[in-house]
């Protein structure tokens, strides 16, 4: 079965009859502001793309990891690791997931039969864990924006280690956070913890489909086997290795994020009715709108696109996820806002 993810443009746009040049799209959690390409040796197209040591090095520093494998986005590994970890342990027959989260985790974990326990904001209590489980944290979670401390996921790390469980951690959104609550510096020491993280989202190239994987190294070793080669392109690897040693533009970056995001959750205050809306919540890299029972948000984000401005419906239809928006373009998306008071209604 296949999900819905925000980034389809070209099919909302061919939907609506309305030409993507003319479109706001905030469908997705990537930054609106780039890296800069730089310029790409030629031998990185001509040649199959080879084990790249100095990025390597360079995104261990970036993510505090001792060790690391490169990946085409995290993808493939949550397809894979469901498998796997059967392989590794018969007796797990148990997962607990965020109930509200990036749905691809949950497919992969149900399909493989695992039975699946859902938790809301707090994670399952320590008590309640039964043995051989996983637990899957989004962290922060997409779309709520709900952190969970790094002190707080020690514990369960530890629980896990004494019941021959398995931790997985989606850092996907962890760039934003600050001060950082990764996870990646405390993964060597147990090898029952997984961190996945998302290069394109930061740092605004979700297109050249670049990730990593944190992990111990036995669990790195059998991944890359399972993968195979030439995963990740050789431009690819260039322009990421030259983004994370790039420390004056990583924090103009979360400069920036850290404005739009206020600049758009302000926006979204101003021209939706309070007595329409929950609350708001999210990250520098979206905010979620979750409305009050009765609201047909499906409506709200049909009528949106009906204006050209493509946002993401949550999975249980009761929020509208926001990407960031650039200050040029604030206007059109208050205006799309403002024309929906008269169409959205409590029942």
């Amino acid at each position: 079965m296949a999900l819905i993810h925000g980034g389809q443009l070209q099919q909302v746009a061919k939907q609506y009859n309305i030409d993507q040049k003319s479109w706001l799209d905030l469908s997705t959690g990537i930054a609106p502001f780039s890296y800069p390409i730089p310029k790409i040796p030629e031998k990185y197209y001509q040649s199959l793309p080879q084990v790249n040591d100095n990025l390597a090095e360079a995104a261990k520093h970036y993510y505090n990891a001792e060790s690391l494998l490169v990946t085409n986005g995290s993808q493939a590994i949550i397809k894979l690791l469901p498998a796997l970890w059967r392989e590794k342990n018969k007796q797990s027959t148990t997962v607990y997931l965020p109930e509200q989260g990036y749905k691809e985790h949950e497919l992969a974990w149900k399909t493989a039969g695992f039975s699946l326990c859902k938790y809301q904001d707090n994670l399952p209590k320590l008590t309640e864990i039964k043995d051989n489980p996983v637990l899957v944290v989004i962290n922060p979670n997409n779309p709520t924006g709900q952190l969970h401390q790094r002190s707080e996921l020690i514990k369960y790390q530890e629980k896990l280690k004494n019941s021959g469980g398995l931790l997985v951690l989606d850092e996907a959104f962890m760039d934003v956070v600050e001060p950082s609550q990764s996870m990646t510096g405390f993964v060597n020491q147990y090898k029952n913890t997984l961190v996945l993280r998302s290069f394109g989202k930061f740092f605004g190239l979700a297109g050249i489909r670049i990730g990593f994987l944190i992990g111990d190294n036995a669990w790195l070793t059998k991944l890359n086997e399972q993968l195979g080669p030439w995963q990740v392109n050789g431009p690819a690897q260039f322009i990421s290795q030259k983004a994370f040693i790039d420390i004056g533009w990583q924090k103009q970056q979360q400069q920036r994020l850290s404005l739009s995001a206020l600049q758009l959750r302000t926006v979204l205050i101003k021209n939706i009715p309070d007595n329409l809306i929950n609350k708001i919540s999210g990250t520098d890299l979206f905010q979620t709108v979750y409305f009050k029972e009765g609201v047909d948000v499906e409506s709200y984000s049909i009528t949106l696109c009906k204006q050209g401005v493509y946002v993401r419906l949550t999975d249980d239809k009761q929020a509208l996820r926001f990407g960031l928006a650039k200050t040029e373009q604030l206007e059109k998306l208050a205006k799309a806002l403002a024309n929906l008071s008269s169409i959205t209604s409590i029942n």
